[in-house]
């Protein structure tokens, strides 16, 4: 495992995820259950769309270098494009998806069965996911997957771990469409990267 690209994946992931709804739907599940149950049932979701966007990454690694890349840069221009997009309406669109999840979660379970709920609403929810989608093109890039499913893993425990302990009092002091401009600055240097790897400029990344 390589520390390098472990953090080379958390930040970008990290970034996406915090202005996003998967940060809304780990508030709302914790408000509904447990929050520990709530972050388990989350974080066991994240684990598995993680594993299946490496593994996916992984066999897209396999094609030649130059298109393998030039899909990456895609990846990471989406994500840029996205985050600025929607920072300038950040706090519309946190509010939808707040009301969005409220309609969703009904109840709550106790132990392994609220775990369960938690993991299938989330699960559901974020299949094909920006972030998914991004841990993919990493993956694809760096050609080291288990460095890649651990940044971006940890990334969103992190994420999530944030919603359950203290979500609501986040929400209303973090600036989400500055976080959106960061993250997407990120993803804009990501993919200006690998553009001029294409291109066959050699970069010491």
């Amino acid at each position: 495992m390589e520390p390098a690209v472990v953090a080379a994946s958390f930040l970008p992931v990290l970034l996406l995820e915090l202005p996003d709804k998967t940060f809304v739907a780990t508030l709302v599940l914790a408000t509904r259950y447990r929050p520990l149950t709530a972050w388990v049932g989350v974080g066991l979701a994240f684990a598995v769309q993680c594993a299946i966007a490496v593994v996916a990454g992984g066999l897209l690694a396999r094609l030649p270098d130059r298109p393998v890349a030039a899909v990456a840069a895609a990846l990471f221009a989406v994500g840029a494009i996205t985050l600025f997009r929607g920072a300038a309406r950040a706090r519309q669109a946190e509010e939808e998806a707040l009301h969005e999840y409220e309609e969703k979660v009904r109840g709550g379970r106790p132990g392994l069965r609220g775990v369960a709920a938690c993991f299938g609403v989330v699960f559901l929810a974020e299949w094909g996911d920006l972030s998914q989608l991004f841990t993919a093109g990493l993956a694809a890039r760096y050609e080291d997957p288990l460095s890649v499913f651990a940044g971006a893993w940890a990334a969103l425990l992190v994420v999530s771990a944030l919603a359950a302990a203290a979500g609501a009092t986040l929400m209303r002091r973090l600036s989400v469409a500055t976080v959106s401009r960061v993250g997407g600055t990120v993803c804009a240097v990501l993919a200006l990267v690998t553009l001029l790897e294409v291109a066959g400029v050699d970069l010491p990344l």
